[in-house]
């Protein structure tokens, strides 16, 4: 009997998704299976780690027809002998700071990598230390300097370690730098809340008070990189796949009380990228209990502040951060927005055209 075993089993940061190691007397596989919840949206993608024994000729179809991980054939195999399994207390799954990848490191070497893009398109793609040719089951993972996906990899494993050290915690420079962008544009904050329920990443809103008006702003959300970017921009991912979010309310429509309420919204908004597998960008809509009564959520964009290139926050590793403000919509619009392609910049367009910007202040519908 042909029996697997799993060697490892490591949820992400929001238990969406669950990376498996598992061995039989054959081969070993990595795998990055979707929770129930996301299931119906999401295949499971699987890597192939290395034959057991030595490599059929051809494409081990007998062990797929039984229902068993197949061997990789000869032609696509390091070592045509097979290798020696593989134990559990040597393996270690690091997840993608986007929480949707993963890569397996075997006693300090690199073995394999499930990009995330790979959750996103209709066939599994994946790397294998232990492939040296395309084939159905693995693509060469090749090294730092041939494959950015090992690039990042090692790239994913430093970001990790960076946050577990006791020393050298980015969290107090990068809350220092956020700070005082902000001050710098509205005022000392006066007030801070933490927004991360106790969790990592560490994220926080700031508040200010400038003129009469009210603004939250948030920081911490650019930590991670957001899922889905990758795959959507290819090469200008980087552009797009960071942000921060900010509200501001004019106090002579709401007292303190209300617009504290109201930017709730954005402690809300700040999980949802990672904890629902999606992303967020210019012109997205969402929708909110919190919003103002008579409306139904938020639309996103950068183009609502007038000021918005002389408020540049510092880079997250590497990338560029956007600083989208998130202004109020009616039913009727969101409804629109998501009825045509590009609705959310067609909203924006038309707000911006009646003198929207990044202060709320009641206005009529535009719809």
């Amino acid at each position: 009997m042909n029996e697997s075993h799993v060697l490892a089993e490591v949820s992400n940061e929001n238990q969406t998704l669950v990376a498996v190691v598992q061995q039989d007397s054959r081969a070993a596989y990595f795998y990055i299976y979707p929770t129930e919840e996301y299931s119906e949206r999401f295949q499971v993608r699987a890597c192939w780690l290395r034959n057991l024994g030595t490599a059929p000729i051809q494409e081990d179809r007998a062990a797929m027809e039984a229902g068993q991980a197949p061997m990789l054939a000869a032609e696509f195999c390091r070592n045509l002998e097979g290798e020696a399994p593989l134990s559990p207390e040597g393996l270690m799954v690091v997840w993608a700071a986007s929480d949707d990848g993963a890569a397996l490191w075997y006693h300090g070497q690199l073995l394999a990598v499930i990009p995330g893009w790979s959750l996103y398109i209709d066939h599994s793609v994946c790397y294998s230390a232990s492939c040296i040719k395309e084939s159905p089951l693995a693509y060469p993972l090749g090294s730092a300097s041939t494959n950015t996906q090992y690039a990042q990899a090692e790239e994913a494993r430093q970001f990790w370690r960076s946050w577990q050290r006791e020393e050298g915690n980015p969290w107090p420079k990068m809350q220092s730098d956020y700070l005082a962008h902000y001050e710098q544009h509205f005022g000392p904050s006066v007030k801070y809340y933490a927004i991360d329920q106790g969790k990592w990443p560490p994220m926080a809103i700031s508040q200010h008070e400038r003129d009469g008006i009210y603004y939250f702003l948030t920081m911490g959300v650019s930590i991670r990189p957001m899922p889905w970017v990758e795959i959507l921009f290819n090469d200008d991912a980087p552009q797009h796949r960071r942000m921060e979010m900010a509200m501001a309310i004019d106090g002579q429509y709401m007292t303190e009380e209300n617009a504290v309420q109201m930017a709730s919204a954005l402690a809300g908004f700040a999980h949802v990228p990672w904890a629902k597998i999606t992303w967020f960008g210019e012109g997205h809509t969402l929708a909110s209990e919190v919003a103002p009564q008579g409306y139904e959520g938020y639309v996103l964009s950068s183009s609502f502040y007038p000021y918005a290139e002389h408020l540049v926050l510092p880079q997250r590793d590497g990338d560029p951060v956007n600083i989208f403000w998130a202004s109020p919509v009616f039913e009727a619009e969101r409804v629109s927005a998501h009825a045509t392609p590009n609705g959310g910049h067609d909203l924006v367009k038309k707000m911006r055209e009646q003198g929207v910007d990044h202060i709320f202040r009641p206005r009529q519908p535009l719809i």
